[in-house]
């Protein structure tokens, strides 16, 4: 009998239960996932790259932060439109004094109810616009731009108010009837009596801005599977770690399976 020519310091390779060589795609190595270049080395997800993730993040929403703000101001300046509208477009409550006492000229009259009715409209006409607005020229949208909508929404629905009471007929009833004299009809103060109206602008801009991002918004990419630790499945056509893909039996013998007609690599020399 001779002896083999396998060297006594290197392993068999039909030991079924040997390391598997680690070129390349085991832990530790710069290919691998937990190396240099994998999630958990310092090249990966946890590594210097990170720091500069965190900061591109934190300018992200530095950036929609200061988006949101100019459209909230936007949106506010251009309630001057609605009061302006308002005081043009809201029915008149007359009234009459008789020196002693003011009262209604027409007492069925429901312009006062008009008022209130006119402002919800042009608020919800304004929300429509503004919130389509912003959609059209800022698509990706964000919950911070929805914010500065609906803030800028309700600041401009209370500028209109004011502003139209300001522009509108005298406050001072009592006054207003001494300086027309007795039996004259003159106009009452333009008044918002539901204040529920002020969300109508608010509320007609989130909702279509919502029904436009739903219906014309990007679409959210498909998740891909985790890849390290087999948290998840890694999708067809995906990245493969160097090496191949690991069999679902276990690591293979260098030398091949048992019984699969590949070399042996361990049968002694002339038995």
């Amino acid at each position: 009998m001779t002896a083999p020519l396998t060297p006594p310091h290197q392993p068999s390779s039909n030991d079924p239960w040997q390391t598997p060589p680690s070129s390349g795609g085991g832990a530790g190595h710069p290919g691998g996932f937990g190396g240099p270049g994998g999630p958990g080395g310092p090249g990966g997800f946890d590594g210097p790259h990170g720091s500069l993730l965190e900061s591109g993040e934190k300018k992200d929403v530095g950036a929609e932060l200061r988006r949101a703000a100019a459209v909230a101001a936007l949106v506010t300046v251009s309630g001057v439109v609605l009061g302006l509208l308002w005081l043009w477009l809201a029915p008149r409550v007359p009234l009459i004094s008789d020196e002693t006492a003011v009262f209604l000229s027409n007492s069925e009259g429901e312009e006062a109810v008009g008022a209130d009715g006119t402002f919800v409209l042009l608020a919800l006409a304004c929300g429509a616009v503004s919130g389509a607005l912003v959609f059209f020229f800022r698509r990706s949208g964000g919950i911070a731009l929805v914010i500065g909508l609906a803030l800028g929404g309700l600041l401009g629905s209370l500028l209109a108010w004011r502003l139209g009471v300001w522009l509108g007929p005298d406050q001072d009833v009592v006054a207003h009837a001494r300086a027309v004299g007795k039996g004259v009809v003159f106009d009452a103060p333009l008044q918002l009596r539901a204040k529920g109206a002020l969300l109508a602008w608010p509320l007609g801009a989130m909702a279509v801005h919502l029904a436009l991002t739903a219906a014309f918004g990007p679409r959210d990419p498909e998740p891909w599977g985790m890849y390290a630790g087999g948290a998840g499945p890694v999708p067809s056509g995906g990245p493969v770690p160097p090496g191949g893909p690991v069999p679902s039996g276990g690591p293979v013998p260098a030398g091949g399976a048992p019984g699969d007609g590949g070399p042996s690599g361990g049968t002694p020399a002339g038995s």
